[in-house]
């Protein structure tokens, strides 16, 4: 059985998941405007590929860490209705039944962390889903992540650890991405797919000839 892969955020959804959290709980007035600032900086510094990935889950999970999972879990029940819901994109569940039809195993690869997208994952009838995993103690995150983030060449890594671990072969592999940020694993499979690329993947996509497509038009 081949793969097809998938980025998550602005891939799948018209939007970033992550970032899209942290401004619900701001907007629900559960953690304060302050962060609104810091939010929206790590968004900027990853859409051009400069983000510094342990200082933004140093960000992100501390403010899950400040509640217990009972109450996180309310909150992710209500965002997935009010905030990502409306942003899953139609064009891209289509996508995701057409490999089904062909009997490809549909697997998301995401730096999200996994409390986010899990339930995303779940809306979108996919497969599986590899993200970042975070740490648990005593029925609250810690604000730690455990082993490899899901990011840039940690893609790869948590990638290669799952085929060994589901005896998978990553021969044949689709991924489909519109980030920078993945170019690693872009250029490890056998059919990277551009998807409303950034403008650097888009450049990039240009000179290697790959597939430039487009889920929202």
């Amino acid at each position: 059985m081949k793969l097809a892969i998938f980025d998550l955020d602005n891939t799948l959804i018209n939007g970033d998941s992550d970032h899209a959290w942290v401004e619900y709980l701001i907007k629900k007035g559960i953690i304060h405007l302050k962060y609104r600032k810091i939010n929206d900086q790590f968004l900027k510094d990853y859409t051009y590929g400069n983000l510094k990935i342990m200082d933004y889950f140093y960000f992100s999970l501390r403010i899950l860490s400040k509640f217990s999972l009972i109450k996180l879990n309310n909150l992710h029940d209500q965002y997935m209705k009010e905030i990502i819901e409306p942003i899953i994109l139609p064009k891209a569940e289509l996508l995701i039944e057409n490999h089904k039809s062909k009997g490809k195993y549909i697997l998301i690869i995401t730096a999200t962390n996994k409390f986010i997208t899990q339930p995303i994952a779940n809306r979108l009838k996919v497969d599986d889903i590899i993200a970042t995993d975070i740490e648990i103690k005593e029925k609250k995150y810690t604000g730690n992540f455990i082993g490899v983030p899901s990011f840039k060449h940690g893609k790869i890594i948590k990638l290669k650890q799952w085929l060994k671990n589901n005896k998978f072969d990553i021969k044949g592999a689709s991924f489909y991405s519109d980030s920078i940020n993945d170019l690693p694993l872009l250029k490890f499979v056998d059919y990277p797919i551009t998807v409303d690329p950034d403008y650097k993947l888009r450049n990039i996509a240009k000179i290697k000839n790959w597939p430039i497509i487009s889920l929202r038009n």
